[in-house]
C-alpha cells in the first residue's frame, strides 16, 4: 500500500458525508478504485467510530461515556435511555426516528454527565430530565 491509503479515510468521510453512511456494498468498489483489498477498506470503515454502518435516525442522542461522565452517574442516565428507546447503544429504532450512540468526549467533564442531543449538548443530564428530553423527541 502507498499513496492509495492516504485516499482512504478522506474518500471514506465522503462518502459518508454525501450519503450519511457507509454501506457494505460500497467497500468493493472503494476497494477497487483504490487498489485495496476489501479487507483493508472494511477494517478502517470498523475500527473508526465515526463511521456509520447504517443510516442515522432523524433524532441522534449521544451519551458520554467517559470517566469524568461515569463518576457523575452517567449509568443511571445511559439506562434511563435504553429504557426509554427500547435500543442498546449504537442502535436506531425500528422507524428510524432516533439513534442511541456513545460519545467518549464531549469536551465538557466539569459539567457532567453529558449529552448530545440532534448536535445540542447537554450537561448535568440526569435521568428525570433525560426522560423529559426524550419524550419531546418520540412526539
Amino acid at each position: 500500500m502507498g499513496g492509495e491509503q492516504t485516499v482512504l479515510l478522506p474518500m471514506l468521510h465522503a462518502l459518508q458525508e454525501e450519503f450519511g453512511y457507509i454501506d457494505d456494498l460500497m467497500v468493493p468498489a472503494v476497494a477497487s478504485a483504490l487498489n485495496l483489498s476489501r479487507a483493508d477498506v472494511h477494517g478502517v470503515v470498523t475500527f473508526y467510530h465515526d463511521f456509520r454502518r447504517r443510516p442515522l435516525g432523524r433524532h441522534r442522542v449521544r451519551l458520554c461515556r467517559a470517566e469524568s461522565c461515569q463518576a457523575r452517574g452517567a449509568a443511571a442516565v445511559e439506562r434511563t435511555a435504553t429504557e426509554r428507546l427500547g435500543l442498546r447503544m449504537g442502535e436506531t429504532s425500528p422507524d428510524g426516528r432516533v439513534t442511541l450512540d456513545a460519545v467518549y468526549c464531549l469536551g465538557l467533564c466539569a459539567t457532567g454527565p453529558n449529552a448530545m442531543i440532534d448536535d445540542v449538548p447537554v450537561s448535568r443530564i440526569d435521568p428525570a430530565t433525560l426522560d423529559r428530553l426524550l419524550g419531546d423527541l418520540m412526539r
